[in-house]
């Protein structure tokens, strides 16, 4: 490359503000991995980025797939002439994207060795997937990938055939989830366990220098497929004048419009503002609201800010911040009077309100259920019944035993020591989230002390019950509530589901649940479940925040999408200052 050509190259400079996990669509559950991952690997469908509500629309097929059989049966025809990017496992030929690879790709989900927290999504619902799920009983090495079954078929190389046990009207948005995402086998194979540190997709960019937990630089990839940008903009949506220009902008355009991205992970939250107003970073999401004054003036960007062009706008994102309780823990689990007990008065002493005001500066509300408004069943007119009550917690931990020591501390029923252990972030946040616990705890008795790690160490330790008790959040990777609830239900245990709840009722409604369209009727059975998880408290819901983003003037085309992690691919950099 000639020094002309460097100089005339786009490059997006972005954030992540925790380090990434591994970049492998089957395993990643953490917003940095999947961010990377989207914009790597490629799933059969993708979503309009302009079209609100949200459209999906083919991505590597010819067209939407043809629904039959009652809504059970899928037909896909996969585009001819899409390959994976090179890579030694391929040995020297170009590997092309067939129907093989998507069926290989779900049936490794299935696999008991890549504890998978994706697996909910094909799980019961794929005709004849008993063949792939393991027995209890049996050994890990049992689970064999070669095995068939009449849910996944591959008519020929570019037709794939999917068929359910029952119809699934989230179906096609599952589809779209980098989880299904195509792996190439060989990939797999020649990397095993380690394959999470090669990401080989058919993407619009491809990995280039990485420095783990540090930097990570994408390359646009050069073999992409021509993909001519095209969106259907409603008339009546909230942001029609935004999506117009961006619209008129990007007619007729291929994509990616950027050559390379340069990914730094910065987890602490004045950094990422400093690096911002430094101009190192070409757009900041969720301005961390302890830091908002350092940009905004009653609710408003600063007028210094505004003079240079940047540009702030105001999004809800499909998210939830909660806090999860490890069910399976001897100390804080269990489905007695006594422990339900104990997680409800923690529940109690949590102060939703001073928190949205003291830590989240007025940039959030209060989580009533797991669901976030604008999800598919959520329902406003539901409230908690569990808000911030310390006498009543005291007096709950007074009735079922829970003694007060001399040192004010309060033991388990049985006499010995009452001392929980939060796990929490290793970063300037994660110590203040810590001491808003301890004053909680505190304020009921409860001696606690806090574990520090990396967030991805923290999911690691989690899938294997080995934290009691930690801070979480989770983000649709499809608009509707069973997204959400599948969190809670029992057998994702080890995946999605890291409190461990698994109450026979709650799996039961949500397994009804899953078969049925948006409506009333299911609304219904939303709230049952949100009441059988209040009955329990495995989890207190906390916020659903509301994100002030900041753009550089020179940034175009950007957009925050409902449910896509990213829009990389659409950017495009005008002449920087």
């Amino acid at each position: 490359m000639t020094s002309a050509q460097a100089a005339s190259q786009k490059t997006l400079h972005v954030l992540l503000t925790t380090p990434e996990g591994v970049l492998d669509p089957g395993a990643a559950s953490d917003l940095p991995s999947l961010s990377i991952n989207e914009n790597i690997f490629e799933a059969m469908l993708r979503y309009d980025y302009l079209a609100r509500p949200v459209r999906l629309r083919p991505n590597t097929l010819t067209a939407m797939p043809e629904i039959s059989d009652g809504g059970k049966t899928y037909l896909m025809h996969i585009q001819p002439g899409i390959f994976f990017t090179p890579d030694a496992a391929f040995k020297g030929r170009r590997r092309e994207l067939t129907a093989q690879d998507y069926i290989y790709s779900i049936k490794r989900l299935y696999d008991p060795a890549l504890k998978s927290p994706w697996l909910f999504m094909f799980e019961g619902k794929l005709l004849g997937d008993e063949k792939l799920r393991q027995n209890p009983s049996s050994k890990v090495g049992a689970f064999d990938i070669h095995t068939d079954i009449a849910g996944l078929q591959a008519v020929d190389k570019y037709t794939l055939k999917i068929r359910l046990t029952a119809p699934d009207n989230n179906f096609l948005f599952i589809l779209a989830t980098p989880a299904s995402g195509a792996v190439a086998r060989e990939v797999m194979e020649a990397y095993g366990g380690d394959a999470g540190n090669h990401p080989v997709g058919t993407g619009p960019f491809m990995l280039g220098d990485w420095q783990r937990s540090f930097r990570i630089e994408l390359l646009a990839n050069p073999g992409y497929r021509k993909v001519v940008f095209d969106s259907i903009v409603n008339p009546a949506q909230k942001n029609v004048q935004s999506a117009q220009v961006i619209a008129a902008n990007l007619r007729g355009k291929t994509l990616p419009r950027v050559d390379k991205i340069e990914i730094k992970i910065v987890e602490e939250q004045q950094s990422r503002v400093l690096g911002f107003l430094n101009k190192e970073f070409d757009y900041l999401e969720q301005v961390p609201p302890p830091l908002s004054d350092m940009v905004l003036e009653d609710g408003k960007l600063k007028p210094a800010l505004q003079k240079q062009g940047v540009q702030l706008s105001l999004f809800t994102p499909l998210q939830t911040y909660y806090v999860w309780m490890n069910m399976d823990d001897p100390v804080i689990g269990g489905y007695t009077q006594d422990k339900i007990a104990l997680r409800r008065a923690i529940a109690l002493s949590y102060n939703s309100g001073e928190d949205i005001q003291l830590m989240e500066k007025g940039l959030a509300i209060q989580a009533q259920t797991p669901l976030p408004p604008d999800v598919l069943g959520y329902d406003a007119s539901f409230k908690s019944p569990v808000q911030f009550d310390l006498k009543l917690a005291n007096a709950l931990l007074d009735k079922f035993g829970y003694r007060r020591g001399i040192d004010h501390f309060r033991t388990l029923p049985d006499g010995k020591p009452l001392h929980l252990v939060m796990h929490s972030e290793a970063s300037t946040t994660g110590r203040l989230r810590d001491e808003i616990w301890r004053k909680n705890m505190e304020s009921i008795g409860i001696h606690v002390s806090f574990k520090t790690d990396k967030h991805s160490e923290i999911l690691r330790a989690a899938r294997l019950g080995q934290v009691q008790m930690t801070e979480a959040n989770w983000i649709a990777d499809f608009p509707d509530g069973e997204n959400f609830y599948q969190l809670l239900y029992g057998p994702n245990t080890g995946r999605a589901n890291y409190s461990r709840f698994n109450l026979p009722e709650f799996n039961r409604l949500y397994e009804q649940s899953r078969g049925m369209a948006d409506s009333p009727e299911r609304t219904a059975i939303y709230k049952q479940m949100a009441q059988w998880m209040y009955a329990y408290n495995p989890w207190i819901p906390r916020i659903h925040p509301l994100s002030a983003d900041l753009t550089q003037p020179w940034l175009k085309n950007y957009l925050r999408h409902p449910v896509d992690f990213t829009n990389w691919r659409y950017l495009d950099i005008d002449k920087r200052d």
